[in-house]
């Protein structure tokens, strides 16, 4: 599903987001999903979830559902063999104001730093192939609960974590990464039924 020129890493992720929308005042879903790729997978699940628990982004009502959608949207027209992404209006024309897109990118450049030394390609198999679509299909059941997440307290958080490490386990092909991602999805989902339920 990932192209050749897709971003290897976060540094690299960080620096097109920037200088792909330098010069504009707000920011759309669809210059966001220009800058990433279009038919990458990796990268549109990664900045989704770095966008769900930025300061300043994440905590807009509403914005954890929408990058929700984006996810359902883009990962099950990818699992299609789609040769294009289709995005509704309503979605792709969503804006954010530049300055905000940047203040989170630049409060995450340390943590993303210390996550670029730190992965590397290891148990590939996990992120080709089968291992891949199994990945597509925990990220959409992550994305369809992201309603729920904003209801319960901090568990939208776990939600963005989860699917920022899916898509940097696909973009360094690290099926490590991978694994601890499935543990916090199953860990956030424990986590949203308990408060739930309880």
């Amino acid at each position: 599903m990932n192209q050749p020129d897709d971003p290897e890493n976060l540094e690299q992720l960080f620096h097109r987001l920037r200088t792909s929308t330098e010069g504009q005042q707000d920011v759309t879903v669809s210059d966001i999903f220009r800058a990433v790729g279009e038919r990458s997978f990796g990268p549109v699940v990664l900045v989704a979830g770095l966008l769900v628990i930025a300061p300043l982004i994440g905590d807009i009502p509403g914005v954890p559902t929408l990058l929700g959608l984006l996810v359902l949207l883009t990962l099950g027209q990818l699992l299609f063999q789609r040769r294009s992404i289709w995005l509704p209006g309503a979605i792709a024309n969503r804006r954010v104001k530049r300055a905000q897109l940047v203040k989170g990118l630049d409060w995450l450049d340390k943590p993303a730093a210390w996550l670029d030394r730190y992965t590397r390609p290891r148990l590939v198999w996990l992120t080709r192939g089968p291992g891949q679509y199994l990945m597509a299909l925990e990220c959409m059941s992550v994305a369809g609960a992201m309603p729920a997440m904003e209801v319960v307290p901090f568990s939208a958080n776990g939600g963005g974590l989860s699917l920022m490490a899916f898509g940097l386990a696909i973009i360094a092909r690290d099926g490590l990464l991978a694994l601890i991602a499935s543990v916090i999805t199953v860990g956030t989902f424990w986590f949203i039924g308990s408060a739930l339920l309880g």
